[in-house]
């Protein structure tokens, strides 16, 4: 039974991003961490678009744990490796995408300069849609908070 359990644990290990941080801030519902640099993010695939390799200083919201932690108390934070490509997804290739077929479909009926335009400002109405969306987001892109081993 006991191997079982490693295994589980080493898959576990193996299918997440970890970043390590302190809890900064202690809300009715959530954590406020503060992530650390981390090594792992030399490796990683997702680095220049991920944003938390850039700067020491980066802050994140969990909400729901159920663990108790007490403020400076050092922490993991972990996130399924497929969610993080999905998040890569919704935040930077699939706006591209739809500025890219926005730009090509109204350059057939519009000169170029107005369709380039047209591309642009079909971006807000995107990421306006992402911010009404954005309790679904969290839900579905649950971190995971750990204690620090």
């Amino acid at each position: 039974m006991e191997n079982t359990e490693e295994i589980n644990e080493s898959e576990f290990k193996q299918k997440s991003i970890k970043h390590e941080g302190v809890i900064s801030k202690i809300n009715s519902n959530s954590y406020i961490i503060s992530l650390k640099g981390n090594i792992n993010c030399e490796g990683c695939k997702a680095k220049a678009a991920c944003g938390v390799s850039e700067s020491n200083d980066k802050e994140i919201e969990i909400f729901e744990s159920n663990q108790v932690f007490s403020l400076n108390e050092p922490v993991t934070v972990s996130l399924k490796k497929e969610l993080g490509l999905k998040a890569v997804f919704w935040a930077y290739i699939f706006p591209f995408i739809l500025m890219m077929i926005t730009l090509v479909i109204a350059s057939l009926f519009f000169t170029e300069w107005f369709a380039g335009i047209l591309s642009l400002l079909v971006l807000g109405p995107y990421y306006l849609m992402l911010f009404v969306f954005n309790n679904s987001f969290k839900k579905a892109f649950k971190l995971s908070i750990l204690k620090y081993n």
